[in-house]
């Protein structure tokens, strides 16, 4: 989980300050040496760090902090509001041309450039746009297949050129795009190291050619440190317009994500959360420090939400729900679509006082839903419509149909037969509310 270590210690720091009540500037000072440390613990860059908790003590030892209320809610405020601005304050939004908008993606081999782009090209097509696929890459083997599989996938068309000069394929590529009507142009050039001086000038000369309203470097944001550094001198020879983060989803201490924007002055324009090809994220640093500080993050959620519900089948499953016809279909159904939203912990991340780490006792086994499909996907279609007709010869074919157990057929049945529960009590509990029966004092109905 994306920053999981730095915001548990952060946690803990803040919990200590609001036991306290009244906070003295022994103790303000006291959690911001606290918070100084989790920081460098996080492999955020050591000057970033001073600058940081630096403004967050000259505000925090203010009359308006110590003389609050709530101090210590003052300070996390204030927290929040300093980690919001360091990350770049607002939303860093994509230059868009009036005529072909031309994206470059540059960075280190390994970085997930090629994945990005696809991630990329799928996520402004979902806004309307028509966007074309370059493969550049002429150097690493089966560079140009990879890109072609990645578009294949997500039905994006893919420009490809062979093993010619990376400068004539970009050309290439942009005149085939007013041919054809595309409006964006993402160009995968090659991994290359920002101190090879030949491969670096071939960027220089690409990027002359096309005259891009973005370069984007791509970098794997687990690389902590290592990751600024190759941000800053990448921008010193290309002029970057902002940065993608690969990984972010793996990276428990978040170092690069906290440390680039104020060391080089690009913005984070995108973070990938995920291994899947739609797991790319617009950045947004205000959503990311509520996340670090356990406060979730709901506009998230709901944008996620809206783009990967089926509301046709939730309207669908609103009649079942009324008429109480629930079947095993319709759960199968509704765990997949919450599957789309994304992992449990990325879905309690954006919870407001939920986390993985909050909910330390709780275990949430991606694998249980892989599990629930294959078991129901084993039954009938006449079992699936009425689980009650299971019974004991059933399950056992059931349980070695779907290659586990019966205890594993009998748990997905109880769950079921619980969740059927729940919907009958919430059923008639509607009835009786709309006859006047019931009534909640502090809601009016």
């Amino acid at each position: 989980m994306a920053f999981e270590s730095l915001a548990q210690k952060l946690g803990d720091i803040f919990k200590k300050l609001r036991g306290k009540g009244k906070l003295s500037e022994q103790d303000v000072k006291q959690a911001m040496r606290e918070v100084r440390l989790a920081l460098l613990e996080a492999d955020v860059n050591f000057k970033v760090v001073k600058d940081l908790v630096s403004k967050i003590t000259d505000r925090a030892v203010g009359q308006e902090v110590m003389e609050s209320l709530t101090p210590a809610q003052q300070v996390i405020k204030i927290v929040n509001e300093e980690l919001t601005e360091l990350m770049g304050s607002k939303q860093s939004k994509l230059n868009f041309s009036r005529d072909i908008t031309v994206i470059m993606l540059v960075g280190l081999q390994g970085s997930g450039k090629t994945t990005t782009a696809g991630k990329l090209g799928k996520l402004l097509s979902k806004d309307g746009k028509r966007p074309l696929l370059v493969a550049a890459d002429i150097y690493r083997p089966a560079a140009i297949t990879q890109l072609q599989v990645v578009g294949e996938k997500l039905n994006l068309p893919v420009f490809t050129m062979g093993q010619q000069n990376p400068v004539d394929i970009s050309k290439a590529a942009l005149e085939h795009s007013r041919k054809h009507n595309y409006n964006v142009v993402i160009i995968d050039t090659a991994g290359r190291l920002h101190i090879d001086d030949e491969l670096m000038m071939e960027l220089t000369n690409i990027s002359q050619a096309v005259k891009p309203s973005e370069i984007l470097l791509v970098v794997d944001s687990m690389t902590g440190q290592d990751a600024v550094n190759v941000a800053e001198e990448f921008n010193r020879r290309l002029d970057l317009t902002g940065l993608i983060l690969t990984k972010l989803d793996g990276d428990s201490r978040g170092g690069a994500a906290l440390s680039v924007k104020a060391v080089t002055g690009c913005p984070i324009k995108f973070v990938g959360m995920g291994e899947k090809l739609d797991d790319l994220e617009v950045f947004h640093p205000d959503r990311m420090a509520s996340r670090i500080l356990g406060m979730g993050d709901v506009l998230t959620f709901i944008e996620k939400a809206t783009q990967d519900l089926d509301l046709q089948k939730a309207k669908e499953l609103e009649k079942k729900l009324k008429s109480q016809t629930f079947d095993l279909n319709d759960f199968l159904e509704q765990l997949l679509q919450v599957k789309k939203i994304g992992s449990f912990d990325q879905i309690l991340n954006m919870i407001p006082g939920l986390s993985a780490q909050k909910l330390k006792g709780v275990e949430f086994d991606e694998k249980e839903l892989v599990r629930v499909e294959a078991i129901i996907n084993s039954m009938t279609p006449e079992e699936r419509s009425n689980p009650s007709i299971i019974n004991g010869s059933r399950r056992k074919r059931i349980a070695a149909g779907s290659g586990c157990s019966i205890q594993d057929v009998n748990r997905l049945l109880k769950q079921y037969n619980q969740t059927r529960k729940m919907i009958k009590q919430f059923a008639g509990f509607e009835k009786s509310r709309k006859k006047g029966k019931h009534r909640f004092p502090f809601f009016g109905f």
